[in-house]
Formats: C-alpha cells, structure tokens, sequence
C-alpha cells in the first residue's frame, strides 16, 4: 500500500479540481477531523511567480471578506527555499457542489436567486474596497440546495487597479480590462452582466481583445468600437422575462457610465424582478 500522502501538513482525501498552475484537494487536519479545501500552487521557473502572487493576494483579500455567498479562506501556507517562496497553500472552505456551467438553473427564478446571490457577494467585496475582475460561471459554486459560494479571487484587486497585464476571460471581461485601465465597481458589474446573459441565452457575449502579434499589448478604443452589441436574451428566447433582459443588456454596456451605478441597484432590481415573477404565480 502506498503512502498517505500529505501536502501542507494536511493529509491528501482526493484531488477535486485544477487550474492554471494550481491544483485543488480534499485533505483532512489529522488532529481535529476537519476536511478542508486546500489549493496547492508550485513555483517551477521564473513564469509562475505571478501565480505564486495571485494566490498570497487571493489570501490577503479573501481573508477580508466574511459572507455565506463567498468560500472562506482560512489560512496561507508558503514554503521557502533560499528566502525564495517554493510554494503556497491555501486552506479553504470545501463545499460540496458543483460549478454554475455545470449546475444550471431549471426555472428563471431559480437563475435570479442565483444572481441576487452573487450579486450581494460582490456588493459585500465592494463595500470591503474590492473587485472579482473574474466573474464567470465557472467561478460560482451552486449546493443542491442553491446556495451560491463565489471562489477564485486570484485576479481580485482594491477598487482601482490598473493590473500590469490584461487579465479577463473572452466572453465576461468588461472593454477597461482590454485596454488596461482602472478596474472598480462596475467592471464587476459588466462580468456579472456577462455571466447572466451567458446563463440565460447560452451564448457568450462579444467582447474586444487585443490583437494577436501586434505592435500594441492592448485593444484600443477603436476595438472595443468596432465590437457589436449583443443581442437581446429575450430576443433570442421568448421565455426570457424582459425586464431581466434589459437589467443584463445594461450591466453590459460599453461605457462603465452607462452601466447600473452600483452592485447594489443591481441586487436591488433583482429582487425587484423576483418578487414581481412570486406574485404573478401566486
């Protein structure tokens, strides 16, 4: 039988997910029985310092943040070699469920519960003085009982950033983080905007990027220009409440000044819509 094997000091249960230069296990504290999430991240060669930087910054962050709709980080592990940081581990909340790509909602209710969630989660990290910057299906946890749990604040960032590099998913990134400027409030309105349309029509919205083997590491103004609106959710499915629809087409505007002020009107036009949808089935 092969050794236990243990990473941290904590005993390894199960691997159970995987990023970039990072992997996620199940392990167990050998004095208390607790069971934890522990995301394990390896320096190799000069390339994977930024990933060692996105976790001990997902710690200082996360360790500011206390909301149920948000994983708990618990504790950062490094390992030094020569002063120089070998490894880090990130003790965390393990939560038995799936990602929101993989757990859909069955009823536009359901999807605006889900939202109002998320949506108070990020309004408690802007209340904190922080942003996601990477709001993505995959980046939201839904339990059986649809309970939402926000993870993976690698790219989160104070309110007014201007990151070094571009970072952002094609199809969610918000037209400032194309061009590089600073990133707030309303950057995670757009991503959330971008996720709910994603969630609603299945498709991803167009979204500038810069271009490839150019002169410039940026896209500029004149790319974001030149992306089409998306079309309408419910223009694409009937069912799609429109009011819904209209809240999602203005989280996602161009021009941060044109999206909702706040992650706060969001939620609360969202609870808006979802007791409206409750009494027209009562």
């Amino acid at each position: 039988m092969s050794p236990i094997r243990k990473l941290a000091g904590y005993t390894v249960l199960a691997k159970i997910g995987e990023g970039a230069k990072s992997e996620i296990y199940a392990v167990q504290d050998a004095k208390t029985k607790q069971v934890w999430a522990l995301k394990y991240v390896v320096f190799e060669n000069e390339k994977d310092d930024r990933f060692l930087e996105q976790a001990q910054r997902e710690y200082a962050i996360g360790s500011k943040l206390s909301h149920p709709a948000i994983r708990k980080i618990r504790k950062i592990i490094k390992k030094r070699k020569m002063l120089k940081v070998q490894t880090v581990a990130l003790l965390m909340e393990l939560v038995d469920a799936n990602t929101l790509d993989q757990q859909l909602p069955r009823s536009y209710e359901a999807a605006i519960d889900i939202f109002r969630q998320v949506s108070d989660a990020l309004a408690h990290m802007h209340e904190r003085g922080f942003v996601h910057a990477d709001m993505k299906p995959t980046n939201v946890l839904i339990t059986e009982e649809g309970q939402v749990k926000v993870i993976d604040l690698g790219q989160a960032c104070p309110i007014g950033t201007i990151k070094k590099r571009i970072q952002g998913t094609p199809g969610y990134m918000a037209p400032e983080q194309a061009t590089r400027e600073a990133i707030d409030e309303r950057t995670d309105v757009f991503n959330l905007g971008a996720m709910m349309y994603w969630v609603l029509a299945r498709e991803v919205i167009p979204t500038a990027m810069p271009p490839q083997g150019g002169s410039s590491p940026l896209a500029s103004t004149r790319d974001v220009d030149e992306v089409p609106p998306p079309k309408p959710p419910h223009e694409i499915n009937a069912m799609i409440p429109k009011g819904l629809s209209e809240l999602v087409l203005q989280c996602v505007e161009k021009s941060r000044e044109n999206r909702p002020e706040s992650m706060l009107e969001v939620l609360h036009r969202l609870d808006s819509l979802l007791r409206d949808m409750v009494e027209r089935d009562t």
